[in-house]
């Protein structure tokens, strides 16, 4: 198991490596200028100042050649520095420190309520194949996963609004277990519990037909303890493969619940980042989210073992 986290953390680097490289070659060859969108912003003719424009590039290092540069920024962050904001002049470390803990708080919350809410469900729905029940079940799952976060959370918002008085509709961050954390949770957790939901169906389905359920249930064996103990296990493998996987999927819709809900998380600070063309921040996140993902994957592999031992006996022969 060691030597299979070691082997795991050793093609992490270049993996990073690759990506770092892709954003940083995006930012290097991008249209957007960080020195000229300062000036852009700032009042007066200074905004047209060449050599003054020039001389903040070279002070930055942005006058350097491409592979220059990255070496520098690689070199930078082996010894824990992000570099500071080319906008405000912050440490950007200071920045996501800020931040990551809202967006993991969020992300972690949201993994969790997904796998309470929609792997029960799927359950049922399974042991229930084509009932009214199931199909009830199924087209919920449906129906939110054909609603993206961009949408359902402005729309919630405003009926809100519409229902509440404006000082009491949730806004901002106040902690994981405050009120103003309900709905944020609720609508990033929409499209994650549709996809394991009807993971879960499927897997479960699989599994009805195998000899060892058909023989539980032809021994008499309660219904509840074939699904608890017979079915549930093997299912949770794919389950917790997807619930890995769905992390990108949580990512990609934190950057618009806290845009709509004003929740100051990574989300919330790429965008200002993109909007700003501060490249130093938007590497520094874009580094965290690969991390991230290969994160969730390493833990799953790690729990494979656990829910079922036959996958190491089938890695160890191969």
């Amino acid at each position: 198991m060691l030597m299979h986290i070691l082997k795991r953390l050793v093609l992490w680097v270049p993996s990073v490596l690759i990506v770092m490289l892709g954003v940083y070659a995006l930012a290097f060859y991008g249209a957007g200028d960080p020195i000229k969108l300062i000036f852009l912003r700032a009042p007066g003719d200074v905004a047209y100042d060449p050599a003054k424009i020039e001389a903040i590039r070279e002070q930055a290092g942005l006058n350097r050649p491409f592979l220059a540069q990255f070496a520098s920024y690689i070199w930078n962050l082996l010894h824990g520095n992000f570099g500071n904001s080319l906008t405000s002049g912050r440490s950007v470390w200071a920045m996501i420190k800020a931040a990551a803990p809202v967006s993991f708080q969020l992300g972690l919350a949201a993994v969790i309520v997904t796998a309470l809410v929609a792997i029960p469900l799927g359950m049922i729905a399974g042991m229930r194949q084509n009932s009214r029940l199931d199909f009830t079940i199924l087209g919920t799952a449906v129906a939110l996963w054909a609603i993206p976060a961009y949408v359902a959370g402005p729309l919630l918002m405003v009926a809100l609004l519409m229902v509440l008085p404006s000082g009491q509709v949730p806004y901002g961050w106040g902690g994981l277990f405050s009120a103003k954390i309900i709905l944020p949770l609720i609508v990033l957790s929409f499209q994650p519990i549709a996809l394991i939901l009807r993971q879960t169906r499927a897997a479960v389905i699989e599994v009805l037909h195998e000899d060892y359920v058909r023989t539980a249930r032809a021994k008499g064996v309660p219904e509840y303890v074939v699904a608890l103990r017979h079915v549930l296990r093997p299912v949770l493998t794919p389950v917790v493969t997807q619930l890995g996987l769905i992390m990108i999927t949580i990512v990609n819709g934190a950057i618009f619940v806290e845009l709509v809900f004003g929740l100051p998380g990574l989300g919330r600070l790429t965008v200002q980042a993109l909007i700003n063309s501060d490249y130093p921040v938007i590497l520094a996140v874009t580094l965290i989210g690969s991390f991230l993902v290969m994160a969730s994957n390493l833990l799953v592999d790690l729990l494979y073992p656990l829910l079922d031992p036959r996958a190491t006996g089938m890695k160890e022969a191969r």
